[in-house]
């Protein structure tokens, strides 16, 4: 119990939620996985979209049809850097994620070419209550997922980093974005990648099984004006738990499972 408490005090520090937020995160146990998309509806998920409040699914940007979770545009005019996130309810610290996702369709009128066939899971993030109305990506670190463009080369379960930085072989480690050693997945095949998050000490991508990329602890970048604010707030640039959120970039994507197992710390 006092091992459990502990938990709960370290992530409550880093993370910036409220109390009740962050004992809403203990209930599940340990070593099974949770389906935290149930495969009916959004129940558990807030979205939030650049330029709008806290809630409000422009554009019907995040549904839930023929038992997928869906990312769609087809109420858009135009993309126009309206980054979006879906947050699930509840922060962690320790633990499990695993997320199949296949990306279907064409990119959005609009959306940056980077963003072709892109899109992430962001951990460790902040409250999205934190973010600002026209902030682009709420500070956290993004595993990313990328679809190849059916010639070349484009691994995916890649590490970026807004507002963040981790160590990598024993330094800190700052540019945005790392690849990893995955293979490339064409077309509209299934993909599955795992993350094994372990507080503030490691997290390790794996992609259908493979290992891939493996990084130590994060943290928050005081070199962003944002990421400062909330490392003040908190009296630490270490990250050792936040939320979890789906991103929209500008490109449909279709999400089959998101499930999570706790780990013991």
């Amino acid at each position: 119990m006092l091992r459990r408490a502990l938990i709960v005090l370290l992530c409550l520090v880093t993370s910036g939620l409220s109390v009740n937020q962050i004992r809403a995160a203990e209930p599940e146990q340990s070593g099974k996985w949770i389906p935290l998309f149930n495969g009916k509806n959004l129940e558990g998920w807030t979205p939030k979209i650049k330029g709008k409040p806290l809630g409000d699914n422009f554009g019907d940007t995040f549904r839930v049809e023929d038992g997928l979770l869906q990312v769609r545009y087809d109420k858009y005019e135009k993309f126009d850097r309206q980054f979006g996130h879906l947050f699930y309810k509840t922060p962690y610290s320790n633990y499990k994620l695993r997320v199949e996702y296949r990306f279907v369709g064409d990119q959005c009128p609009g959306g940056e070419g980077w963003a072709l066939r892109n899109s992430g899971a962001m951990l460790h993030g902040e409250d999205p209550k934190k973010m600002t109305v026209d902030q682009d990506f709420p500070t956290s670190i993004e595993v990313q997922f990328l679809g190849g463009n059916g010639t070349k080369d484009r691994t995916t379960a890649n590490l970026c980093s807004p507002g963040t930085n981790v160590v990598m072989n024993d330094k800190l480690f700052t540019p945005h974005c790392t690849s990893s050693s995955s293979e490339t997945y064409h077309g509209d095949q299934w993909v599955t990648v795992e993350v094994e998050v372990r507080g503030n000490k490691s997290f390790r991508h794996f992609v259908n099984g493979d290992l891939v990329l493996e990084y130590f602890e994060p943290q928050l970048d005081p070199r962003d004006e944002h990421a400062k604010e909330l490392a003040d707030e908190q009296g630490s640039v270490m990250l050792s738990g936040g939320t979890i959120s789906l991103q929209s970039e500008s490109h449909p994507i279709d999400f089959r499972k998101v499930e999570l197992m706790i780990l013991e710390d």
